[in-house]
């Protein structure tokens, strides 16, 4: 009996040896094959790099789409107890890019929409339909001649305004020249001295166009599964600081199975026009009226931001 518990012991130390030898050897099978997958990755990344620097069109866009909706009942620890809420948000980022050898037609846009409801079933007079919560509407052309492989002379028109609610009200147009640097391909930075910001708006809106310069820096990216794009534009005005702006956006989105993905947007604005001309429209409904005379250069200028978190597409 004791042989034969001893064998046993014996044959299971074995099959644990062998197993354990097995899981060694299958986790070393594994890490070379990464090793070379990612080594394919890499080769595939050179190709698309080559394909993305040879002359012609090159047309592409990705966007995120996110929600949710709610709902509660004699839910009493919050403040409205009986509600229906829901959020719809929406981001598109779109190219067609035109490379030559002595030239270059740079074209892109951005829209990032969203859409909130809280629908207070206590209360029949409140708002339950969707209302507009984040409204951005950016398109760019950018034209350049090559000096050399990097640099080329270039004129440049960006328009900006919101389509949900008060369409060009405001609205921008920047139209400018200057030069503009491509050291690598996906990088663009445009630097143009001469540039006239010109502002859209309608009603008792006090807005100011101005002469200054026009800074922008764009990077747009697609490794792997990852698209990925952040834009910098920035007016610098040469007759008063306060008329300066600047807006930078971010995009990524991880594709998990085809053309489905996870996508994330944020964006920082700062804009002390819209910062006064907010502040005006918020003091014409105090009861009484405020008594301090509220000016362009005593408003403060608080940063402007929004994120959306979703789904994502490209093509």
């Amino acid at each position: 009996m004791k042989k034969i518990a001893f064998i046993f012991i014996f044959m299971l130390a074995g099959i644990q040896i062998g197993l354990a030898q097995t899981e060694e050897e299958l986790k070393a099978t594994l890490a070379a094959k990464k090793d070379s997958i990612a080594a394919i990755q890499g080769r595939a990344n050179a190709i698309q790099s080559q394909i993305d620097a040879l002359p012609g069109w090159k047309i592409g866009a990705f966007g995120t789409i996110g929600g949710s909706i709610s709902g509660f009942n004699n839910w009493f620890s919050q403040g409205i107890p009986n509600n229906e809420a829901g959020t719809i948000g929406i981001t598109v980022n779109a190219y067609a890019n035109l490379l030559q050898e002595k030239y270059f037609w740079r074209n892109s846009a951005n829209v990032n929409l969203a859409w909130v409801k809280l629908d207070d079933k206590d209360d029949p007079t409140d708002d339950d339909s969707f209302r507009e919560s984040t409204d951005v509407f950016n398109i760019t052309s950018l034209f350049g001649y090559k000096l050399t492989k990097t640099l080329a002379v270039s004129t440049l028109a960006e328009y900006r305004t919101s389509v949900l609610n008060n369409f060009n009200d405001p609205g921008y147009l920047d139209l400018g020249v200057g030069i503009t640097w491509t050291p690598i391909n996906n990088l663009v930075v445009v630097v143009h001295p001469l540039n006239y910001n010109f502002v859209f708006s309608e009603g008792a809106a006090q807005y100011e166009s101005s002469l200054g310069a026009k800074l922008v820096a764009d990077y747009t990216r697609k490794i792997g599964a990852i698209n990925f794009k952040t834009n910098l534009s920035a007016f610098l005005s040469y007759e008063d600081g306060d008329y300066s702006n600047w807006t930078w956006t971010n995009s990524f989105s991880y594709t998990l199975w085809k053309s489905i993905g996870v996508g994330f947007d944020f964006g920082l604005r700062g804009n002390k026009q819209e910062a006064f001309n907010y502040s005006l429209a918020q003091d014409a409904l105090l009861v009484p009226p405020p008594t301090d005379v509220r000016t362009l250069e005593n408003t403060d200028n608080e940063l402007q931001s929004f994120w959306n978190l979703g789904l994502s597409y490209s093509f």
